[in-house]
């Protein structure tokens, strides 16, 4: 196919379907945090991913990159009955990063996005909402009613 045709469908894709929150803490604590939290709610921790560690290996730079995958198979088996494409998105992922001031960020991906993206049952939107609530903790978010360390 022509590659311009494939221009719009790239285009769409935009970063209001990512949720970004700034943490008061650097990348590995924030990830330490947020798969402390995630493992005291009984959710199960699949991977943790260190890039910059990994492009240390490979002789390459990166500034400090880790991601968390997590999840609820309770949770999240209704949403994959529903639609097996959702598997592109679960487990849940959470992404730490350190950016080029220095400030640490962590991010998601947006719950209502990933029920909209596979034409999920809005109903079910409730089964991965509360990560929100735990990235946002684990970053130090004051509001989200966990800013210890």
């Amino acid at each position: 196919m022509n590659g311009i045709l494939w221009l719009p469908v790239i285009a769409m894709v935009s970063t209001s379907t990512i949720l970004k929150f700034p943490s008061q803490f650097d990348v590995a604590t924030t990830i330490d945090r947020l798969r402390d939290m995630a493992g005291s709610k009984g959710l199960k921790i699949f991977a943790r991913i260190d890039f910059a560690h990994d492009a240390r290996n490979a002789g390459l730079q990166l500034r400090d990159e880790q991601l968390l995958i997590f999840g609820n198979p309770k949770a999240g088996t209704p949403l994959l009955e529903s639609a097996p494409t959702v598997g592109l998105d679960l487990p849940l992922k959470a992404l730490a990063y350190q950016d080029a001031d220095g400030k640490t960020w962590i991010v998601l991906n947006d719950p209502a996005y990933v029920i909209s993206r596979h034409s999920v049952d809005p109903a079910l939107v409730a089964n991965i909402q509360g990560a929100v609530a735990l990235v946002r903790a684990a970053a130090g978010d004051a509001s989200s009613g966990d800013s210890q360390p």
